[in-house]
């Protein structure tokens, strides 16, 4: 079985944040850019969420999600 993708109102749902605040995040580098998926939605991976989720959790400085974030997506990009 394939990586389950979250549409935008599951990762609002999972995370507390707001649209407006996933896309500052992604601006900033604190979050991963979103899959397209056509030419109106867009989704994550829910294994990067939970990812950030854990990160946020265990209280992770900015610069540390910085740098899950550049690896979730690099693994990405390699996949």
């Amino acid at each position: 079985m394939g990586t389950k993708l979250l549409r935008l109102p599951d990762v609002l749902s999972a995370t507390g944040y707001s649209r407006s605040s996933i896309y500052l995040m992604i601006h900033q580098g604190l979050w991963p850019r979103q899959v397209n998926l056509g030419s109106r939605s867009v989704a994550w991976p829910e294994s990067e969420v939970s990812a950030l989720i854990d990160a946020r959790i265990a209280g992770k400085s900015e610069e540390e999600i910085r740098e899950l974030v550049a690896s979730l997506e690099q693994r990405r990009a390699a996949a």
